[in-house]
């Protein structure tokens, strides 16, 4: 029997611990929704009172250069690849996920001629599917959905480009990300993986995988902040080769002589469009230091610890209740997350927040749990698992105000 004096063994030999102190997190609640909304960094509102009171009140328009505003998303782009496995000048910060989704998979329509298909996944994150079907349209393609089983057989001569999510935000299924890009290179097809619930979390190897490009967002485990602007990757043997389509004058080899025919960018800076939202930048780069001296192999290791004690806890204490597995039970399958399934999910959840145990609800009957291991506790497993059983076997969801939907779930 695991027991909560089991867990506060494991957090007193976390050597991760320390790393909850550069979050500002309430002390009385238990946050597992980070794979939606990271925690605050401690050290964001000081930079951003900096840049409001300092930079932005006092130094005005001079803090583009003063101020050193104007390379924050070059900057914010290379602390970001230390975390996803890229190189120097691969990744830039600009615009949101689905812009930057936007972009590549056009890129990567135009990069292969002749070639008519855009495959992706039928449990994909819907907006991943509605930017690839608004994509296919555009260039005359096709999108081809498949069951995520059956996507490496779905990969032929036919195919120009393959978009998938290294993690599934609804099971937290992880996708064997150098296998799938070794299959689609093998048929001549170009890769975008979507890594908005793996950055942060766990390792990602885009240049050992071959990836060609990526995109992600800064506000789950990047810890950026609400709506913090998205990063893109592409490949450096493929930047020179890269036409995206939103040709802003950012993304131009000299901005600052306001000429009317566009001339890309040699480098990575070809994938900006339009003047950053210098404020969230800010915020995103500041938060990247929580990463600070972090291994992503411990990181990773905790990751799954948290996870795998998750789903020994729901065995052994949420048995004949109603719930059931939605996410691999093999660590090497999932992401950072673990799904339960219930028929009343979505008034059991609302009953959980009101406990302040916070994780959210994915329609038609999951419960989400992300666990983000700089600053999640052994024992906030434990005590979710505990009161996840009081409110489900006392009937406690079963109220009028907890079965109202929100509009945000």
């Amino acid at each position: 029997m695991i027991t909560r004096e089991h867990c506060a063994a494991l957090d007193a030999a976390d050597t991760l611990a320390h790393c909850r102190a550069r979050f500002d997190l309430p002390a009385d609640t238990i946050y597992l929704d980070g794979n939606s909304l990271g925690a605050m960094p401690a050290n964001v509102p000081a930079r951003i009172e900096q840049a409001l009171k300092q930079e932005w009140a006092h130094g005005l328009i001079r803090s583009w250069n003063d101020a050193d505003w104007y390379p924050a998303p070059q900057r914010t782009g290379n602390k970001i690849a230390t975390l996803i496995g890229a190189g120097q000048d691969e990744v830039i910060v600009a615009d949101s996920t689905s812009v930057n989704l936007f972009k590549v998979l056009v890129a990567g329509t135009r990069m292969r001629p002749g070639r008519n298909v855009i495959l992706a996944e039928r449990t994909n994150f819907p907006t991943d599917v509605y930017i690839a079907s608004s994509v296919a349209e555009m260039t005359g393609c096709e999108l081809r959905c498949v069951d995520p089983d059956d996507i490496v057989a779905a990969i032929d001569d036919t195919v120009a480009i393959v978009s998938l999510t290294h993690v599934n935000y609804k099971t937290g299924k992880r996708y064997d990300m150098e296998a799938v890009t070794r299959q689609a290179h093998e048929a001549g097809a170009l890769i975008v993986w979507d890594l908005c619930h793996s950055a942060g979390a766990m390792p990602v190897s885009l240049n050992r995988c071959d990836a060609d490009f990526a995109v992600g967002c800064g506000y789950k485990y990047l810890n950026g902040g609400p709506g913090a602007p998205a990063f893109v990757f592409v490949a450096s043997r493929h930047i020179e080769a890269v036409r995206q389509p939103l040709t802003g004058w950012h993304g131009h080899s000299k901005p600052f002589e306001f000429t009317h025919d566009y001339a890309p960018h040699p480098g990575i800076d070809r994938m900006l469009t339009g003047t950053a939202p210098q404020l969230g930048v800010i915020a995103l780069e500041s938060a990247l230091e929580a990463f600070d001296g972090v291994d992503l192999d411990v990181l990773r290791d905790k990751s799954v610890a948290l996870g795998n004690l998750f789903i020994e806890l729901t065995d052994q204490e949420l048995k004949g209740l109603g719930c059931t597995l939605a996410s691999p039970r093999d660590a090497e399958q999932r992401g950072s997350q673990v799904s339960l399934g219930h028929a009343q999910g979505y008034a059991i959840m609302q009953a959980l927040i009101a406990r302040n145990v916070i994780g959210d609800f994915r329609a038609p009957d999951i419960l989400r749990f992300g666990f983000a291991p700089l600053y999640v506790r052994y024992v906030d497993i434990w005590d979710t698992i505990a009161e996840l059983k009081d409110i489900i076997a006392t009937g406690a969801w079963n109220t009028e105000e907890f079965k109202a939907r929100k509009s945000v779930t």
